[in-house]
């Protein structure tokens, strides 16, 4: 039971108002690219966000749980899973961040063949608060080098992410190597990073089985033929090797079922080019 200060009467905790969230900033558009539609066609403007000040809820603070790896044997090519790499609260302030802006059918940026994106995007540019604290847990987990070129200490700040909702599935395909990106001291464009390339997908897992996702699982394709299925789960992540060379790791997003969508973020692991 608590008083109310003002009247002096007595204020059971069922019907106390909850405290109200901080708000989030206003939300705007730092670049438009050509987007492509999950069954072809291409929409020319289609937009990446940015929020106009970094929020509150994504400034991310000291981590308790030890984040640890786990190697996924491919044959060859670089694969492994970090987990309690976010905290579950922290996924979902980037879930909630993602649908401020709207998740579209067309993804800004890529290119993709008819029947191969089977779901919903939305692109947008971080804030350091964000990205800084998610490398610094995991830099010392990370390749130091890869094909001779050294780790840049950041990852690209701009977050390509997809909601899977039912029956919603991404074909089998290679992830293409990207620039870095970030904002302009305005905050008003996107810009792009000179002298660094991608060399590793890192799929951040927003929630999974255990928050009711079903199916959603990736799959990655070993040489021999075989493959390695990964269930998302909430706050772990899926790193592996990317671009279009002999060593690059062809996978899936299979299908997710039921009313849970499944959220994901990649974001992309930089290296000297």
């Amino acid at each position: 039971m608590a008083l109310n200060a003002e009247r002096g009467d007595v204020v059971s905790a069922a019907t106390r108002s909850p405290p109200v969230a901080a708000a989030w900033p206003t939300a705007r558009v730092v670049a438009y690219l050509p987007g492509s539609l999950p069954m072809g066609g291409i929409v020319p403007m289609t937009p990446v966000h940015a929020f106009e000040q970094p929020p509150q809820a994504l400034h991310l603070g000291p981590h308790a749980a030890v984040p640890t790896r786990r190697d996924i044997d491919l044959g060859g090519p670089i694969a492994f899973v970090i987990d309690d790499v976010a905290s579950a609260a922290e996924a979902d302030a980037i879930i909630a961040a993602s649908e401020r802006f709207g998740y579209r059918d067309e993804a800004p940026g890529i290119a993709t063949p008819p029947g191969m994106r089977m779901n919903k995007s939305v692109h947008w540019v971080a804030d350091e608060s964000l990205t800084e604290p998610l490398f610094a847990r995991i830099a010392h987990l990370l390749p130091a080098e890869v094909d001779g070129a050294p780790l840049h200490p950041a990852f690209s700040r701009r977050f390509n992410m997809y909601r899977y909702d039912a029956e919603d599935v991404f074909n089998r395909h290679l992830d293409g190597d990207w620039p870095g990106y970030g904002l302009s001291a305005d905050r008003r464009e996107m810009v792009e990073w000179p002298g660094l390339r991608s060399r590793l997908t890192m799929l951040l897992y927003l929630n999974g089985t255990d928050d009711g996702v079903q199916g959603g699982s990736t799959r990655l394709l070993r040489r021999d033929g075989g493959f390695v299925d990964i269930a998302p789960r909430k706050g772990s992540a899926l790193f592996f090797r990317h671009g279009f060379g002999p060593n690059s790791v062809p996978h899936e997003g299979r299908r997710v079922s039921g009313a849970v969508p499944k959220y994901v973020a990649r974001i992309n692991v930089m290296y000297a080019s």
